[in-house]
């Protein structure tokens, strides 16, 4: 709760991953993936209640011993590669029929972020008047040295021209990338207009230790080596 307004935390994890199969539970660092999610999201002082959707009884079964509940199933055909995740969580808004003031959505394949960085997210959404917050970091490589190449004559076109190649970094205007961690919306107004990203959605800046998005085996093996190097 912030402000006296009800905070729902909705994990959201499907089954059938390609790049990294059973990845929600994969191991990292002795838990399953879902595991550092859940926990952190245990941990947030904002949130009132914490649920999961998905369609996978592994991912299910893992979430429950961890404490989350999954008061439904998500349906079948919410649950595709091509499936946006917008009607996921009306689907489960309207399925656990109580009326919260926000909904914070967390995957748990950015299994790094902490309490605080929910936290956070909420307080800025909430005290901004924001109608929705999501979390971002800094590039590994700014767009600002990234070029377009033609596949026939090899020449070279900016992604974001300035007229001239800036060869310092520190001269070139500070950039974001959405990192997936946090994603937080003022729910009637999420029911009115369905996305994250509205004209006056804001940002929460995380670093990029605790930004690491799981996507395939690297991914994985790159979480590990952060865990341990903070011990």
């Amino acid at each position: 709760m912030i402000d006296g307004k009800r905070v729902l935390g909705l994990i959201a994890a499907r089954g059938g991953s390609k790049g990294l199969p059973g990845k929600n539970v994969a191991d990292l660092a002795g838990l399953p993936l879902i595991a550092w999610t859940i926990r952190a999201a245990q941990a947030a002082a904002t949130l009132d209640r914490l649920v999961l959707t998905s369609d996978d009884a592994d991912i299910i079964r893992t979430a429950r011993e961890f404490g989350c509940e999954v008061p439904f199933v998500r349906p079948p055909d919410l649950a595709q590669d091509e499936t946006r995740i917008e009607p996921v969580v009306l689907h489960a808004l309207d399925a656990l029929g109580e009326e919260y003031d926000y909904v914070v959505l967390l995957y748990p394949t950015v299994p790094l972020r902490t309490p605080a960085d929910i936290d956070g997210s909420v307080t800025l959404c909430a005290r901004s008047g924001a109608p929705a917050c999501v979390t971002v970091s800094e590039p590994g490589k700014t767009p600002y040295w990234m070029f377009h190449v033609d596949e026939d004559d090899r020449r070279m076109r900016p992604v974001i021209d300035l007229g001239r190649i800036v060869p310092r970094r520190q001269e070139l205007p500070k950039v974001y990338v959405l990192n997936g961690a946090v994603f937080v919306a003022d729910t009637a107004r999420f029911r009115t207009s369905p996305s994250f990203f509205q004209p006056d959605t804001v940002a929460y800046a995380m670093p990029a230790e605790r930004s690491v998005d799981i996507d395939g085996p690297l991914d994985l093996l790159f979480a590990r080596v952060l865990i341990e190097a903070r011990g």
